[in-house]
């Protein structure tokens, strides 16, 4: 298997997540013209000057290696490794001026993601992380600090996180998300790469994630992980591959699993 620098993997997904960061807040608050794709979603400029940075800064560390992104597909390279990137994660809640979106860049080597980085730019805040080098985030001017999980194990005691409701409010989805979100102690729908930091700053217990593409989720994996989380899709599988995720403190996990799989 092919020698991969973590190190460098991990501070190339945070300086690719940060070039991804200048170039969409350039764009933000402007009243930007809003494209729909083929398949109805938005669309932007800043979308697409996002994913040029992103994909600059990759290859400017990793020349030969591949890429998806979600605006541009497929780039040739190492069949080992490629990054996998969707550069303006909540374009809906960026054209209207709201906080919660941003980039999302993946490691992914030999099929599995071992670095990754997102960034909310209009909070100030990125967030990275490399498999067995810890997350890590830096808010604003402050120092980065390692990212630890919550502890809670009861779940009465837990707060719930969930993201697209379009496609998680379907029976037999939306019974089991209620009854799971009810028995909670408190529940939040912020959407998007919001939704999980939550999760990754020890703010909530769990975060449940449907009907998505895998540069949605992909650098989230790593990320989860390395705060000390768990991170499955609604199979119970520790894949970033199956259009769905469930990202916890560990403690919850199963839990959340049974209760969504309606045992």
């Amino acid at each position: 298997m092919p020698e991969l620098d973590l190190a460098k993997a991990m501070e190339t997904a945070r300086r690719a997540a940060e070039a991804a960061s200048a170039a969409s807040l350039a764009h933000f608050r402007r009243g930007v013209r809003v494209e729909r794709k083929p398949d109805r979603t938005p669309v932007t400029q800043a979308d697409r000057d996002s994913e040029a940075a992103i994909l600059a800064v990759v290859r400017a560390a990793f020349p030969d290696h591949g890429f998806l992104g979600e605006e541009t597909g497929a780039h040739a390279g190492s069949a080992a490794t490629r990054w996998i990137a969707d550069p303006l994660d909540g374009t809906k809640g960026f054209t209207r001026g709201r906080g919660f979106w941003g980039a999302l860049v993946a490691c992914e080597h030999e099929g599995r993601v071992v670095a990754g980085a997102m960034a909310l730019p209009a909070l100030g805040e990125t967030y990275w992380a490399a498999k067995g080098l810890g997350a890590w985030r830096k808010a604003g001017e402050a120092e980065p600090a390692r990212l630890q999980v919550s502890r809670v194990s009861a779940w009465e005691d837990s707060t719930l996180s969930f993201g697209e409701p379009h496609v998680l409010f379907r029976p037999p989805m939306l019974e089991r998300l209620a009854a799971l979100a009810t028995s909670a102690q408190a529940a939040r729908c912020y959407g998007d790469l919001a939704g999980c930091a939550l999760v990754l700053q020890g703010q909530a217990e769990a975060w449940v994630e449907a009907g998505v593409q895998v540069w949605d989720i992909a650098a989230l994996q790593v990320l989860v992980e390395e705060a000390g989380g768990a991170f499955t899709d609604l199979d119970g599988k520790p894949t970033h591959v199956s259009g769905s995720c469930i990202a916890s403190n560990g403690a919850v996990h199963a839990h959340v699993l049974r209760a969504l799989q309606g045992r």
